[in-house]
């Protein structure tokens, strides 16, 4: 009895054994079969990258601004950007940065020497090394550019009150009556201070053509908001390479490829190269671009969008929305 009890134990023991090998084999299986699942599931779609930002600094919405930055810097190696909110000081300056009053105003002194009234609109151009501080609480967006501006370049660019800048209608604002004026610009020809790490200019945007500028050979783009209308707004699209193709557009498609934003004051829109956008219904604002304006990365689309309507029949509300003026023929600038 005691052999047949031992083998008995030892049977029971086996298929024991059998069992839990068998759960093991069954649980890899299932475990390799849910791993080969997921890697042959798709991720969900990243956003395209040439997709608008915004920021609304004015209420300090760190992390879209964050967003904005850590993109803007990766795409253009040697730049920085910060914003600085309610300050009488600036840190001292690392390297060559272009300072972007956006609110106060009074008078500042750089390295307790040179002074000077400011106001929102202005610049500071400072040097590695130079340090800011004002007699009243200024807001400002500072970029870090990787070159030293010229010397002809004053410290205090002020598009109101300095003699050598003024009214220069084009670009975003064609009307002869236009408001825009080139504080920072690529072309001697075009304003006195020639810079081409940045470009700027303050100007007010009632009814732009919609243009992207090219992923190469372009460059990026801010809205830095100052002033607005109420319908001011700002129409973007990440689709251009659809837009220019009207003729691949099936009925449905247009409904969604431009995108309509309100502005208000203190916005900081990030228009990467690549991004549709045309300002609409009055905002004026300081046009910033990285590296600079490149003559002829000023693309049109308004010819296509038109054509976009008249293929597909849109009219109305249905209609996707272009300037007039610059739909007859292809716009390059």
């Amino acid at each position: 009895m005691l052999s047949i009890n031992i083998k008995a134990k030892r049977k029971s023991t086996n298929m024991a054994y059998t069992a839990i090998a068998k759960n093991a084999i069954t649980l890899s299986l299932f475990v390799g079969l849910m791993a080969c699942q997921a890697a042959t599931e798709p991720s969900p779609p990243s956003p395209p990258i040439n997709e608008m930002k915004i920021a609304h600094l004015s209420t300090e919405d760190a992390s879209s601004f964050e967003a904005i930055r850590s993109t803007f810097a990766d795409r253009n190696p040697g730049y920085d950007m910060a914003y600085h909110k309610d300050q009488k000081t600036l840190p001292k300056a690392e390297a060559p940065w272009v300072v972007f009053i956006q609110e106060g105003g009074g008078t500042a002194t750089i390295n307790g020497e040179n002074s000077s009234k400011f106001s929102v609109g202005d610049i500071l151009m400072l040097q590695e090394g130079d340090q800011v501080e004002t007699d009243s609480l200024f807001s400002a967006l500072v970029f870090t550019v990787p070159e030293i501006a010229p010397d002809n370049i004053p410290a205090f660019v002020r598009p109101d009150w300095d003699m050598n800048i003024t009214d220069t209608p084009g670009g975003c604002a064609t009307e002869t009556n236009a408001y825009r004026r080139i504080l920072l610009t690529w072309l001697d020809k075009v304003g006195p201070y020639s810079f081409h790490a940045i470009n700027a200019h303050r100007v007010r945007i009632m009814d732009s053509f919609s243009h992207y500028h090219p992923v190469e050979g372009g460059f990026d783009e801010f809205y830095l908001v100052q002033m607005v209308l109420p319908d001011a707004k700002i129409l973007t699209s990440s689709q251009v390479d659809l837009i220019e193709n009207p003729a691949k557009i099936a009925q449905g498609q247009a409904q969604g490829l431009i995108q309509s934003t309100p502005l208000q004051v203190g916005d900081l829109v990030y228009l990467p190269r690549g991004t549709m956008h045309r300002g609409v219904g009055g905002v004026l604002a300081q046009v910033i671009t990285v590296p600079g304006f490149v003559p002829g990365s000023e693309i049109g689309v308004d010819h296509h969008l038109k054509k976009i309507n008249d293929l597909l029949s849109l009219k109305g509300e249905e209609a996707l929305p272009f300037n007039q003026a610059a739909s007859t023929t292809a716009v390059i600038k």
